[in-house]
């Protein structure tokens, strides 16, 4: 590490926020800490936009270290910069929209309301794609966010920023969200940790509306403990949306403990490379093939078995279209303001979901159901399935999207992401994994998905691979 990028102050999140809310540790010299890694690292991975003038974090700082102990929250004085689509009071949320770039908001999200609640201090936001379409974050307002561990390979998306800015040490947590793998696939490009939780288990206060959910909002730490923390502020009831589940995120934080899962004996794991169909490149099959490997080390019966989603990718592009044309309304985004300000995939996708028929929107959810019922069944028989995050390792910042893999072509901008796409259909909660390097060393990640609202029981899972393998513990060279 050279010396103008300090050590952070920090070796995981979750030892920081008690050091905070007891005193030893300051919001200040916290603040001063992640200001000085921001200058000297931002710059070269842009993974942080819409920043405080150092100054105004800073006073930000002395005001929460000035906060009796006995009122301070879970996340006291701990800087984060939420995604750029999550609406924080008195910052822009540009959805990485240039015409969006000085819409101040006036109140906090349902998720900024809980960090802000918590104690965390706000002091920007984490970069993403236009609308969070495509798994590559890069806009017109901003630009690219580069992978730390190859500055000319894409960092994922859509919250391709938050994983970037856990991976480098400039902040000790993130949020991001997840339609088709937004949390999924840059966390496993970043060698960090993308939780997709269950549908409603985190408040979704605009845009999306209720029917056919599929996107949600998450933690992103470099921890599986960190994850969990962030989690259990993250997680439960929420007023403002009637799909959120009644119980409270506290009860995350004992994911941890103990710290093998507790299920039957043995543990029993699914794993598929490729969901029977799915191209996937050789190198994230052969790492799928060492996290079997290393599940059947660890004791747990392990099968070659995947759940029935014949459908699940057409269901998929059907409701996302629809999702994308409820948030175009929401959002103002009528054609002849953005149709000459925005890229062409997501012209496609949003007119799209002008294009459907009540027809395609009824066999959609129709399938849905059936999907659903289907993988209920599946995990009858297992405690998890594991599978790629991300069909193949990080790719070139210039290439859009993967256009094909292993010999196969791809005919959208969506098609290289089914491995998560197919996933999300299910609603089921889903975790990234560090789990691998590539050959280039290009971190890979395993998706591990857990049993219907079982959000609790897979995290445990999660902490006990990560223990296992500690791939996490491999840093990329630009810090």
């Amino acid at each position: 590490m050279s010396e103008n990028k300090p050590a952070p102050l920090w070796n995981d999140a979750l030892t920081l926020c008690r050091d905070l809310q007891r005193g030893s540790v300051s919001s200040v010299d916290l603040m001063r800490n992640v200001y000085a890694r921001i200058h000297a690292i931002n710059p070269t991975v842009n993974a942080l936009v819409n920043l405080l003038d150092e100054q105004q974090a800073l006073a930000l700082a002395e005001a929460a270290d000035k906060v009796p102990i006995a009122e301070r929250g879970p996340l006291h004085g701990l800087p984060m910069a939420p995604k750029d689509a999550v609406a924080v009071r008195g910052f822009p949320t540009t959805w990485g929209f240039r015409p969006f770039a000085n819409r101040i908001e006036e109140q906090d999200s349902a998720l900024a309301r809980r960090m802000r609640d918590a104690g965390a201090l706000f002091i920007g936001h984490s970069n993403m794609p236009e609308f969070g379409l495509g798994s590559n974050t890069f806009n017109a307002l901003f630009g690219a966010t580069l992978n730390p561990y190859d500055l000319e390979k894409t960092a994922g998306g859509s919250s391709g920023g938050a994983a970037v800015a856990l991976a480098t040490d400039m902040l000790p947590l993130a949020d991001g969200s997840d339609m088709g793998g937004s949390l999924r696939n840059p966390a496993s490009f970043c060698n960090v940790i993308g939780l997709r939780p269950s549908i409603g288990r985190t408040p979704m206060s605009r845009g999306f509306g209720w029917y056919g959910r599929l996107v949600t909002a998450g933690p992103m730490a470099k921890t599986v403990a960190d994850t969990s923390l962030l989690f259990s502020v993250l997680a439960g009831p929420d007023a403002s949306d009637p799909l959120t589940l009644p119980e409270s995120g506290e009860h995350f934080l004992d994911a941890l403990v103990p710290a093998q899962p507790e299920v039957a004996n043995p543990l029993k794991v699914a794993v598929s490379e490729d969901l029977g169909t799915l191209p996937i490149d050789p190198e994230v099959r052969s790492v799928i093939q060492s996290t079997a490997g290393v599940f059947s080390d660890l004791g747990a019966q392990v099968v070659l078995d995947h759940p029935n989603l014949d459908g699940a990718m057409q269901v998929f592009q059907t409701q996302r279209a629809a999702g994308l044309r409820t948030l175009g309304r929401s959002l103002d985004l009528t054609l002849p303001k953005w149709r000459d300000e925005t890229k062409d995939t997501a012209i496609w996708n949003i007119e799209r979901g002008f294009a459907l028929t009540p027809d395609e929107l009824l066999n959609s959810e129709l399938k849905r159901t059936k999907i659903y019922a289907d993988v209920a069944e599946f995990f009858q028989h297992y405690d998890v399935l594991a599978l790629p995050a991300a069909q193949v390792p990080p790719f070139s910042i210039d290439q859009e999207w993967v256009t094909e893999i292993d010999g196969v072509t791809l005919d959208t901008y969506i098609d290289w992401m089914a491995v998560c796409c197919m996933i999300t259909v299910t609603g089921l909660p889903t975790v990234s994994v560090p789990a691998g390097f590539s050959s280039a060393g290009l971190p890979i990640g395993v998706q591990l998905v857990g049993k219907p609202r079982g959000d609790l029981a897979l995290l445990k899972i999660a902490h006990w691979f990560e223990q296992a393998t500690q791939f996490y513990t491999q840093r990329p060279q630009i810090i």
